[in-house]
């Protein structure tokens, strides 16, 4: 679901989310998971995992994986007053592209989390077990 991409995508980059500081970004993914009465947890890396059952008629096929990481790259114009650990990033579309208000747009790998919340959330999609 493209528009599920985009709302999840819009909402991580609410989150100031730069390396090493991803306590409020975690937080949001396993409030997300356990929204969606989905077996979530975190491990002591602080990495987080969310498991889907298979849809009817998938249980016997492979499980999917499907990876991505929380943080970004907090890179910003030299002239441009933007504090990664609490301001959010200000996206735009140009076009047929987003863009971002001259920092990175939390892109690597903010539109990767964003697909997988879309593939959980989504209940018409029949598939084997996923683990994100």
């Amino acid at each position: 679901n493209p528009q599920g991409v985009w709302k999840y995508f819009h909402e991580l980059n609410q989150i100031p989310r730069p390396t090493g500081q991803m306590e409020e970004v975690t937080k949001f993914v396993m409030n997300f998971g356990k929204s969606l009465n989905l077996e979530t947890r975190q491990d002591k890396a602080g990495n987080v995992l969310i498991k889907k059952p298979a849809s009817k008629g998938y249980e016997s096929g492979k499980t999917i994986i499907i990876q991505s990481h929380l943080d970004m790259v907090p890179q910003k114009n030299a002239d441009v007053t933007h504090d990664f650990s609490r301001d959010p990033i200000q996206t735009y579309i140009d076009g047929e592209w987003v863009k971002a208000r001259s920092t990175t747009l939390g892109a690597d790998n903010g539109i990767g989390c964003a697909m997988m919340m879309a593939v959980l959330e989504d209940n018409l999609l029949n598939h084997p077990p996923i683990e994100a």
